[in-house]
């Protein structure tokens, strides 16, 4: 495995952010494996911090399905929009200026994100196409579209009584009130919004499961591929759900949960290999 470590100096980047690489050997002449999809993690953290929990568990997963993976410690408060997206944009661009050397399948990128991560990657899939994201990055707007978003008890929306708004007081700053509608993901689906992959859970206290609901509401209007789970119980912030995701007090243990990895592992290979039918 080749791991890989670069800093992320996009404008209005905090000093310390950076991409993880995790990059799986692929020896060509000794299998029959010629290229890897990717996956991009994006932790969450409410636009103040980056989880380990959501990142590193979740990415031991991806890799041991052959998915080469990057992690994401993207900018965040005092950053603000658009800092993070131009963190991510830079990510994705980095896999397709490296495709080669890392045999990497460009065309099957996916975005995964949790709580405000989710959020991260959320716009990022309604806003790669947004001409000032390829202008500032200097790339195709095209090589910033996610082969699909997998969104994990996600920060959604911004209206009054559904969303968590210290994640978007965090991620705008002092523009909170003027731009916060602006960055509501479910008016900002389009027909060009890549597939979507959502789980939360009922008993979710800190973001409301609507914003998965709206969420998905959205897509289906809009006819985007979309497959939504929610389970009965499970606490915000679960990562992986599993041990390897257990915080100090003992929580963070989810068995009913564990299944959405393998749930989205099996939807990532339909939309992978949907062409082919």
């Amino acid at each position: 495995m080749i791991l890989e470590t670069v800093k992320l100096q996009e404008e209005g980047s905090l000093p310390d952010a950076h991409v993880v690489f995790y990059i799986l050997d692929t020896p060509g002449e000794k299998l029959w494996i010629q290229k890897r999809p990717f996956v991009i993690l994006c932790p969450g953290g409410g636009y103040e911090r980056t989880s380990f929990r959501e990142g590193e568990p979740i990415a031991m997963y991806f890799l041991g399905k052959g998915y080469h993976v990057a992690i994401l410690l993207y900018s965040t408060a005092p950053a603000v929009f658009p800092a993070a997206l131009l963190e991510l944009g830079r990510t994705m661009a980095l896999i397709h200026e490296n495709g080669e050397k890392w045999k990497a399948d460009t065309d099957q990128i996916f975005v995964q994100g949790c709580s405000a991560g989710g959020h991260l990657a959320g716009t990022l899939g309604t806003m790669w196409q947004e001409p000032f994201l390829a202008q500032k990055l200097h790339v195709k707007a095209e090589d910033l579209r996610p082969a699909g978003l997998l969104l994990c008890y996600p920060v959604i929306s911004s209206k009054e009584g559904v969303a968590h708004e210290g994640s978007f007081r965090a991620l705008l700053g002092d523009r909170y009130e003027a731009e916060k509608e602006k960055l509501s993901l479910e008016d900002r689906v389009g027909e060009e919004t890549p597939p979507c992959f959502l789980w939360h859970t009922f008993a979710d206290a800190t973001v409301p499961v609507e914003n998965s609901l709206l969420m998905a509401g959205a897509l289906h209007r809009c006819h985007v591929k979309t497959e939504l789970h929610i389970f009965q119980e499970g606490v915000h912030g679960l990562g992986a759900a599993d041990e390897l995701s257990r915080r100090a007090d003992g929580s963070g243990v989810q068995r009913e949960c564990q299944c959405w990895t393998d749930l989205a592992y099996r939807w990532m290979e339909h939309i992978r290999h949907q062409d082919e039918k």
